[in-house]
């Protein structure tokens, strides 16, 4: 019986997606997210001073999507926030690579549409990550 369950831990184990973004790597390249987004800590600490055209990205991973209260989103994202989705790495990775795409398969409409018109072509698991260790 132990060896059986050995086995179904490591099998679980083995077919969870692994996600291994850089947190070094995606400071730098945050740098391209500036434009329109900033990380303000809860205490008004820069972590990284932007624009203000997108929602601040402190905390964001572990943060449901579409909850920051001083922003306004676009339709598709605020629908998929009102089914309870949560930011993770991996989610958050997905959507700066493709905003739009990403809605419309999310949510299961064709009709989707993303406020955010950049694309992030590499990078998105190293922000994902630089982001992650830059939370509370």
């Amino acid at each position: 019986m132990t060896k059986f369950i050995l086995l179904a831990v490591t099998a679980a184990a083995l077919a969870a997606p692994a996600f291994a973004g850089d947190p070094a790597a995606g400071e730098g390249t945050f740098k391209k997210c500036k434009a329109c987004h900033s990380v303000i800590g809860a205490d008004g600490t820069e972590i990284q001073k932007g624009g203000r055209t997108g929602p601040n990205l402190y905390g964001v991973i572990g943060r449901a999507v579409a909850s920051d209260p001083d922003f306004a989103y676009g339709d598709s994202l605020a629908a998929l926030g009102a089914t309870g989705a949560v930011w993770d790495e991996a989610s958050l990775a997905a959507y700066v690579a493709d905003p739009a795409a990403y809605l419309k398969q999310a949510l299961g409409d064709d009709a989707a549409k993303s406020k955010m018109s950049f694309k992030l072509s590499s990078g998105g698991e190293d922000v994902a990550a630089y982001l992650a260790s830059v939370a509370p």
